[in-house]
Formats: structure tokens, sequence, C-alpha cells
């Protein structure tokens, strides 16, 4: 009797124990395989890059060649020979989250005085029903780096263009961007962080943008819509930071509720030559010398009220969602209060000699090759660091009282002064060679 049971219990295990046992060995496998790319991966990432200055069959060619070693190999897939997705990296490093009360001020040492000036009080928005604040922002730096998603690491991220604070780097916090760094956005009062991937012009350089421009917009707070559709419309806390648009830790998926974000057009001028598309293949047929690539992308604008950041840099934040029963959008239950939303507009010239539709933004080779279509993982981060009395300001004056401002107008009888760092609608240098 007792030979059966141990006869039954055997087969028992080689029938449900043993399946189990080898799927998770082939699992930590995987594990390991994703681990072992991911130690390797900005190396990686940079020789993609470099696949820009010629043709990927040649690079693909070159990876060959390279046998064994990890970059070459990685290389190779993300020409298209093998086909399988880019994994994402794991989190870095654990990380205390920031929240409401944990940031306080930090004196920037700035003479406010000096960089402000005159302005009369700014039409109504009327017949709009938001109050808006607007500025120009030229191209900063280039680097692989990413104080949101990779704090403390440089060189971990893809290729990013940074705008705003020319300081901004890996081991940035909201404390060193308050106390240090010119700013191409406006003037040095709004010393706050943003960055986008590199746009790259399939022939070995970095395209910078000609000018970013930045739009605030929300509801005053009287506004009965702050009570209906959420608890309330409050000002942006100090020291959020956050990441909108196309999800990297997500690369295999398709993510229509991010990508309808943003936009991508042709225009001349001010005046769009062609819809706006989701991804650049469209334009970027169209886009001609004289012309501008434009690409738009907006922020959330529900709040949960408690965080700054999130382990995903992104559920602190939310859309508003249609409600059912009474037809209107409004927050989720919890993400209970509105923020002023940004609108991001970024655009690109064309000159001769340009072949637009070889154009991709850096992150676009981590989808795999079935999905990789141009500017279709465009997203943004922003790391919040303006000078407290001024964003309080243009709240006051611009949002809250519904208000018109451009070109950094407070909304109160003075403007920012445009700083030494101000665009001039042109980037000098356009490009740049891929680092």
């Amino acid at each position: 009797m007792a030979a059966k049971r141990e006869k039954g219990l055997r087969f028992l295990y080689l029938l449900l124990v043993a399946p189990l046992a080898e799927a998770q060995a082939a699992n930590d496998r995987l594990q390991t395989a994703r681990d072992e790319m991911d130690v390797v991966r900005n190396v990686a990432d940079q020789a993609v890059y470099a696949c820009s200055r010629q043709q990927y069959a040649k690079c693909a060619a070159s990876a060959r060649q390279a046998g064994g070693n990890a970059a070459g190999r990685a290389v190779h897939a993300n020409a298209g020979t093998l086909e399988r997705p880019h994994h994402p990296p794991v989190e870095p490093q654990v990380v205390t989250l920031p929240k409401v009360g944990d940031t306080k001020p930090v004196p920037s040492g700035l003479k406010i005085a000096t960089l402000l000036g005159p302005k009369r009080i700014p039409p109504s928005s009327a017949p709009d029903v938001v109050g808006a604040f607007r500025f120009l922002c030229s191209a900063g730096q280039i680097s692989y780096d990413d104080p949101i998603v990779y704090p403390g690491k440089p060189g971990a991220a893809h290729l990013h263009q940074f705008f705003g604070n020319l300081g901004a780097t890996a081991l940035s916090t909201y404390e060193s961007l308050r106390k240090s760094g010119e700013s191409t956005c406006q003037n040095d009062l709004n010393r706050s962080a943003y960055w986008m991937p590199a746009m790259l012009d399939g022939k070995g350089n970095v395209v910078r943008p000609d000018f970013v421009s930045i739009y605030y917009k929300r509801r005053p707070a009287t506004d009965s819509f702050c009570t209906t559709a959420a608890r309330g419309c409050v000002g942006i806390p100090r020291g959020l930071r956050f990441v909108f648009g196309w999800d990297q830790t997500r690369p295999t998926e398709r993510q229509p509720q991010n990508n309808k974000l943003f936009n991508f057009k042709c225009v001349q001028g001010w005046t769009p030559t062609t819809a706006a598309f989701p991804d650049m293949i469209e334009p970027m047929k169209a886009c001609k010398p004289g012309q501008w690539l434009s690409a738009t992308i907006s922020t959330p604008q529900c709040w949960n009220g408690v965080e700054l950041d999130s382990k995903d840099h992104r559920s602190h934040l939310a859309e508003m969602v249609r409600n059912g029963n009474r037809g209107l959008n409004a927050c989720p239950a919890s993400h209970p209060w509105i923020i002023p939303q940004f609108t991001m507009g970024v655009s690109y010239s064309i000159e001769v000699g340009d072949d637009p539709t070889l154009w991709t933004l850096s992150s676009d080779h981590m989808l795999p090759p079935a999905m990789r279509r141009p500017g279709s993982t465009f997203h943004s981060d922003y790391f919040e660091a303006w000078q407290d009395e001024i964003r309080l300001r243009w709240e006051a004056g611009c949002i809250d009282k519904m208000l018109n401002c451009s070109d950094g107008d407070l909304g109160d009888g003075q403007i920012m002064a445009r700083g030494k760092r101000y665009s001039s609608g042109k980037a000098l240098p356009r490009l740049v060679p891929v680092p």
C-alpha cells in the first residue's frame, strides 16, 4: 500500500509540481537574461543612436561581427534583424517618494526685482473659460540623464533634450534646482526642469528645437466647475514632478490613453499645412524646407493631493473621465484636485539638405519592430522649481482672474523680463552630433 501511495505521489509531482518548477526556472532564466541586458543598456542605446550615422543594414552587419558583445547584439536586435522587444530596465534604486509638506521653500539667491518689468494688465480670456499663462523656452543641454526616472544615475537614460534649468542632471533635486542654474524659459525665476526624447535626423545628428512654448491653463478657483468636477481647483504644488505621454515601462503595449495626449503636424509660420497625426510619418512626408515640424503634448490635470511623485512617476496625476450619469468630464475620486494643466509645443525647422522621413525620437527604438513608428514614443518630464512668489502670482493673476497672459506676463502689472537665454526663434546650432 505504501509503495502504491509513493508511486501516486510521484505521479502527482510529475503531473503538477514539476511543470511549475520548470516554468519558474524558465522565468528565472528569462529575468537573468533581461538583467544582463540592463547592465549594458546605456552602451547599447548609444550604439543604436550611432546607427543613425549609417544604414541600419550596415549597422546590423557590424553587430553580427561583434558576436558575443552584448552591446553589439542590442544594436543587431534594434536594427530589425532579431524580432524581439526591448525590455525596460528595473527601477535603479529604492527612493523615498516626496509628499506635500516634505518639500520646504528654498531660497534662490535671485534679485527678483531685477528680473521683472512693468506691464499693463492683459485682457480677459473670455469667451474662453480658462485663465492662461504662456512663455517661451529655448533648447538646453542634451544628455543621457533623467533626474526623475534615474535619480543619481548619470548616463542611465535614453538621450534627452532638456530645456528650462541648464544645470539639471541626474543628480538634481528640488533644492539643487532652486539654488542654481540659468534657465532657458523666460528667465531664472523659472528654474524648473523640462526634458523630452532627443530628435535624431538619421544622419548622426540631434535636431535641436527652435523653441518650446509652454501654456499653463485652468479654470478660476471660483468657477463652479471646480467643485462640480472635483473637490476644488488649486495651484501647482511645490516640487511636483511627473512623466507624461508615452510610457517607456510598457513598450510592448498599445497605449491609446497616453498617445492621445500628443500629436504632430507640419506648419508654415503658425498655419498648419497638414492635419495632426499621432506620429511623424505622414507630416514628415509633406514637410518642406522653410516649414516646421510641430509636436504638441499636454499634461494630466487631476492630482491626488498628497504625492509629489509616485513609483511609476505618473499615477499621482490622472486625466478627467466622463461621468456617464451627468455627461460631464470630472476628476476621479482618487484624484480630487484640479491643478493648472500645461500644453507644450515643440517646433523643429526643416532646412535644405534634411530628409525628414529619416527623423526619429531617441526613444522610438524601444518599441518592438512591428510597432515602431517614428514619433510614437513622444513623452516629456517635468520637475517643478519655480520661484514660489512668482508661481503664486501668475496663478492668482492669470489663472484665477481668467486673464490672457503671454510672454511671462504675471497678470498683476508686471512681466518676467526676457533673460539672456530667451529663445531667438532659431536654434544655434540647430544640428549637433549624437553624443
